[in-house]
């Protein structure tokens, strides 16, 4: 495929937050943009803004050589799909819904018999940051139909190919979200700790984000040592954080807080120790993560 230049014609099909986002980043960036949604009124303010509102999803996917896809989840997708049998030839289609892995290459292969190249992509941001340089989005599929439309998508955020396995960018995507969940909820449960004793959130906040800056630092060394296989304890041993977690749920009984998180992280150290790992980093709880529950 051909590197196609600033300005190519673009399709958006679902115009829910994100997909509104999308368009209004495409329209910004001078893209000839098309859209659909099953309930036509999401587009008006698009269509203020220059997009054409197609009468179908058909028409809408004809309109372009690109179709970007952003919908509820995969299967919606899939159903889509159905739809367009005699108009995907040729034509590279996005799909930055949310799903799994496996059902990200099933869709690959419902546009391949239709003719269509399917790259999957997960979106690391919220709809308010589509179009910054500051947030990425993960694309997995074909390495063609990614080259050749990677200025374009560059106009959505930075883009960052994963592989030829459609269902890399999935997988990413939900293997980002425990991570999300762990920092969120950590917060929550520091929050209500200090509320006991009438410590307001806002108090805490920047607190908070001093400490998970300092956690994000850790990762790299980390890494390498999931990778390697070894877990010198370089920093504080599993021991060590087990005596501390300890004191977290202690803590937490005593001011009347709901204990259950860092009981359950707690179990997971315990497991840790009796497997023999008490005296390694931290990274050898992969162990526990890797074997099922």
């Amino acid at each position: 495929m051909a590197r196609k230049h600033d300005g190519s014609p673009v399709t958006v099909l679902g115009l829910g937050l994100m997909g509104q986002a999308l368009a209004g980043a495409f329209l910004r960036k001078g893209h000839a943009t098309t859209v659909w949604n099953r309930t036509a009124s999401k587009a008006e303010r698009l269509v203020a803004q220059g997009a054409k509102l197609a009468g179908s999803v058909r028409d809408a996917a004809a309109a372009s050589p690109l179709v970007v896809i952003c919908v509820s989840d995969h299967e919606v997708v899939g159903g889509l799909l159905e739809q367009l049998d005699d108009v995907l030839d040729g034509k590279v289609v996005v799909n930055l819904s949310s799903g799994t892995s496996a059902q990200a290459r099933d869709l690959a292969a419902r546009a391949a018999r239709r003719g269509g190249a399917l790259l999957d992509g997960a979106i690391m941001a919220v709809p308010d940051e589509v179009g910054s340089k500051d947030v990425a989005v993960v694309y997995s599929g074909s390495r063609a139909a990614f080259d050749a439309y990677e200025p374009v998508l560059r106009d959505l955020a930075e883009a960052t190919y994963l592989g030829e396995d459609h269902g890399l960018s999935s997988l990413y995507e939900v293997a980002v979200m425990p991570l999300m969940w762990g920092i969120l909820n950590g917060f929550l449960h520091g929050a209500a700790m200090l509320g006991a004793v009438n410590v307001n959130a806002s108090a805490f906040a920047p607190i908070a984000e001093q400490a998970i800056g300092s956690a994000t630092r850790w990762l790299a060394g980390y890494a390498r040592q999931i990778d390697e296989g070894v877990f010198p304890p370089v920093d504080v041993s599993i021991d060590l954080h087990r005596a501390e977690m300890q004191h977290v749920v202690a803590e937490s009984e005593a001011l009347g807080v709901n204990a259950e998180l860092p009981k359950f992280i707690r179990a997971m150290a315990d497991r840790a120790v009796a497997a023999g790992h008490g005296g390694e980093s931290y990274p050898a709880m992969i162990e526990l993560f890797r074997a099922p529950g």
